[in-house]
């Protein structure tokens, strides 16, 4: 099992944030991120989402389950010169989400 903490404190250096930042935009307090970070306190799923989303890494980043992303095969076609590796991860986040609320019993609209 990955250590999820561990993970979470390298996408905090990636994305140039101290904990301090990081509790303001996700709503998590500063104390909880570094218990979490530490390994002295199991990050739940919509911590770990609102993590994922402010530090623009993937839940499967965060926790170690590459799973998601290991499934998705991509064919992208582009004509505008986009950058297909943000197109992949813009997906992946699509993805996540998608599964996230199914975790979450939230049922799709229509």
């Amino acid at each position: 099992m990955a250590n999820v903490g561990a993970l979470i404190e390298r996408a905090l250096k990636q994305a140039n944030l101290s904990q301090r930042a990081l509790a303001a935009s996700t709503c998590i307090s500063q104390s909880t991120l570094s218990r979490i970070v530490a390994g002295e306190r199991d990050a739940k799923l919509p911590e770990i989402a609102a993590i994922a989303q402010a530090t623009g890494h993937t839940i499967a980043e965060l926790t170690g389950t590459g799973t998601l992303a290991d499934r998705v095969q991509c064919a992208p076609r582009s004509t505008n010169e986009s950058d297909m590796q943000e197109m992949r991860t813009t997906l992946l986040h699509f993805l996540e989400l998608d599964a996230y609320l199914d975790d979450q019993a939230v049922p799709a609209t229509v």
